[in-house]
């Protein structure tokens, strides 16, 4: 019995971890926003409607310090910022995807 509770147990802190990395407001649409590919900040801002750019901020600097999203500034006038995914942020397409398939089916509009 103490196996099954220590495997569940650890089940619950993995699935915690993960939500913790993509389960606030603006992760997913962040992260689905860039399967398209790399955006400016501006982009992003205007792709994702309601995001205020505190919170924009706020999200992109927690994925990248999780490894999901890749910063690129480049020094021009005005400074450039470009944001992609990793290969860990890649990862997560068909799972966003599968998600985004049962929200169709599933949740009233």
């Amino acid at each position: 019995m103490a196996v099954k509770k220590n495997k569940n147990i650890e089940f619950k802190c993995s699935l915690k971890d993960v939500l913790d990395i993509v389960g606030g407001k603006w992760s997913i649409p962040i992260i689905y926003t860039l399967f398209d590919g790399k955006k400016r900040f501006s982009e992003l801002e205007r792709t994702i409607p309601n995001i205020n750019t505190r919170m924009l901020v706020k999200e992109l600097k927690k994925l990248e310090e999780n490894r999901i999203v890749k910063r690129e500034a480049f020094a021009t006038v005005p400074p450039t910022v470009e944001y992609s995914l990793n290969h860990k942020g890649m990862m997560l397409k068909p799972i966003i995807m599968d998600l985004h398939k049962w929200g169709e089916e599933f949740v009233d509009q």
